[in-house]
């Protein structure tokens, strides 16, 4: 049922200009729309959702992530935009953020302007 089904993301948000920069200026997505129910951003086959809540308080963890084939490369890319990856303490690599998991898959997390947790991870094959 879902294998040709493309997933689309939810957030909130506090701030819709505040996050339609976030997106697009630093992650490169590509507005879609706006209206009263929410701004649709997209890149590739990512589309995502956010809706305004004004008293909106974030999740405690992740709450969307990209798989990349180069886990340094795209955390490099985050931080020539001007996104920094947070430096949880059990990350081995702590200037970059990257936490590399036990059976190897490596991960590292950054967050949008309203707090929401997002990840990118390079797994192994």
């Amino acid at each position: 049922m879902f294998e040709n089904a493309e997933m689309m993301g939810f957030l909130f948000t506090t701030d819709y200009d505040r996050t339609r920069e976030f997106f697009e200026k630093k992650l490169g997505f590509e507005f879609v729309s706006l209206d009263q129910f929410a701004l649709v951003v997209r890149s590739g086959e990512n589309t995502i959702r956010i809706s305004k809540i004004p008293d909106f308080r974030p999740a405690m963890g992740t709450v969307l992530g990209w798989r990349v084939p180069d886990i340094a490369t795209a955390v490099s890319w985050l931080k020539n935009r001007g996104v920094i990856c947070e430096k949880y303490p059990f990350a081995q690599d702590q200037e970059t953020g990257i936490w590399t998991a036990p059976g190897g898959t490596r991960v590292a997390w950054f967050k949008d302007p309203d707090g929401n947790v997002l990840g990118l991870s390079q797994h192994q094959h």
